[in-house]
């Protein structure tokens, strides 16, 4: 798959479901039933931190037992080495806590999608300026809407913001409205030891609350 390809790939599930379902803790042996009920509900984006169990052969099923379609990747990459191994397992998505300029270029080196965490505007302009395709802000907790709206304010209209931590049904409007283009959502998607069907009902209730936030924000923007 060509760098184009994977970039084309990323545009498209996120333009298609905004969500990045972060797997952390999953197992092996359930992680392509996890994703089955997930892309059934409507979420494309999967991440499965290497901090989980035997992450990159979770990662190597889902992309080999998923539609093409699927943007599977990792999180919680923090060496560049990491990187090498979850394009090696088929991932094209790298995500990592931390804004770490080897991590992103190898991320790029690559032909893989780039998503670092960045907590500060000068995080954030640092890994753009590196290569980053998406900012991870993060943790959500520690950056409200009027963080993100602040931010938004300055930087490149194309950059790509996504929230992640402590994003619910409850605030994702706020965010929304604050500019975020998704969200990065762990316990609320998939918490260890939920079947597949937990993992689907809490996506559709998730993908519901979103799409009536989604129809209503543009719906506002088109009155103002």
């Amino acid at each position: 798959m060509t760098e184009a390809d994977v970039q084309t790939r990323w545009a498209d599930a996120l333009g298609a479901c905004p969500l990045v379902a972060i797997l952390r803790g999953v197992e092996p042996a359930e992680a392509v039933a996890v994703g089955r009920a997930l892309l059934e509900a409507g979420v494309t984006i999967l991440e499965v931190p290497l901090n989980s169990p035997e992450a990159l052969k979770s990662i190597r099923s889902l992309v080999q037992h998923l539609p093409a379609s699927t943007v599977v990747g990792a999180g919680t990459v923090l060496h560049p080495k990491e990187v090498e191994d979850v394009k090696a397992a088929g991932g094209i998505l790298i995500v990592s806590p931390n804004m770490d300029e080897a991590v992103i270029k190898k991320t790029k080196e690559l032909g893989l999608v780039s998503a670092p965490g960045v907590c500060t505007p000068t995080e954030a302009f640092s890994a753009l300026k590196c290569g980053a395709d998406a900012l991870k802000a993060f943790p959500g907790e520690m950056l409200p809407p009027k963080i993100i709206k602040a931010w938004r304010a300055v930087l490149p209209k194309s950059a790509c913001v996504l929230a992640v931590g402590g994003v619910n049904v409850d605030n994702m409007k706020a965010y929304l409205e604050a500019g975020a283009n998704g969200f990065g959502v762990g316990t609320a998607l998939f918490s260890p030891g939920d079947s597949a069907e937990v993992c689907r009902q809490k996506a559709d209730t998730m993908l519901s609350a979103f799409q009536d936030l989604s129809a209503g924000s543009s719906t506002k923007r088109q009155k103002t």
